[in-house]
């Protein structure tokens, strides 16, 4: 299959008979590839692959830093180890789509549309209600205390230089946002609908189930897993409907705005927790 050619297109021919010239019946546009299956040659193993990158890198630099007390570390080394297992796996799942796939613009769905950041943003004010919902509910359920991040864990009451505190602020509202969404509604959602359950409509339904129970799992947060879920909802949708990757970013980066806001904040002394 050449560069540029998708399962079921077909390419052109000059002479073709009917339907080459101008006055034959005009020619069906092939279809788009979000609109065919997979032409990818990897699957589960690849997304276990960049699972076993990210848990793994994630003790290495743990054990690296020393595993000492939390509030014992120093603000590098909370930076380190926020954002480098999640940009490892990245650049793992990116390197699996080059060596087994036809990279990750094909593979991954990803390309710059209008229409699809529109419905990003529209998912993301539907998962910022879903949040601030889930917050509220999970707080009455559970205790105050127990509703913050991970991350959330790791600033509190941590002052950062501005320097500092704005690549946290970056990480967690832009940056992180796209690495987990190449990583389960890329990578875990491609090999989903590889393995063809029924029709391609139904393939997608079982990738937004699937990813998104993984990815509120894979947080490793076991008290709010239940809320991660909540908040993963609207961000599978957008990647449903679009059937692109785009629009989970968006609405991704736009559900982490105020949480990462907050954090930015927080580090720099301006609200007290």
């Amino acid at each position: 299959m050449t560069e540029g050619e998708y399962p079921g297109s077909a390419p052109d021919r000059a002479g073709d008979g009917a339907g080459s010239g101008p006055s034959g019946p005009e020619r069906s546009a092939p279809p788009r590839p979000e609109d065919t299956g997979p032409s990818h040659r990897w699957g589960f193993g690849a997304f276990l692959l960049v699972e076993v990158v990210l848990l793994t890198t994630a003790a290495f630099v743990g054990a690296l830093l020393g595993g000492g007390p939390v509030e014992s570390l120093p603000v590098r080394d909370v930076l380190i180890g926020t954002m480098t297992p999640t940009l490892l796996a990245t650049a793992a799942a990116l390197a699996i789509t080059k060596v087994r796939g036809n990279g990750p613009l094909a593979d991954l769905r990803l390309s710059w549309r209008w229409d699809d950041v529109r419905i990003g943003l529209k998912f993301g004010v539907l998962g910022l209600v879903c949040t601030v919902v889930g917050v509220l509910v999970w707080t009455e359920a559970v205790g105050e205390a127990n509703t913050g991040s991970a991350i959330g864990t790791l600033v509190e009451n941590k002052p950062m230089p501005v320097s500092a505190a704005l690549v946290m602020f970056v990480y967690l509202w832009l940056l992180g946002p796209i690495c987990e969404e190449i990583i389960y509604r890329g990578v875990l959602w491609g090999a989903a609908e590889r393995l063809g359950w029924g029709s391609v409509r139904w393939s997608r339904f079982a990738a937004f189930v699937l990813s998104t129970a993984v990815f509120a799992v894979s947080h490793l947060e076991p008290l709010r897993t239940s809320l991660l879920l909540v908040i993963a909802i609207p961000i599978g949708l957008a990647r449903l409907v679009t059937g692109r990757l785009l629009g989970s970013i968006v609405a991704h980066q736009m559900n982490n705005f105020l949480p990462a806001l907050a954090i930015l904040l927080t580090s720099l002394g301006v609200l007290t927790t």
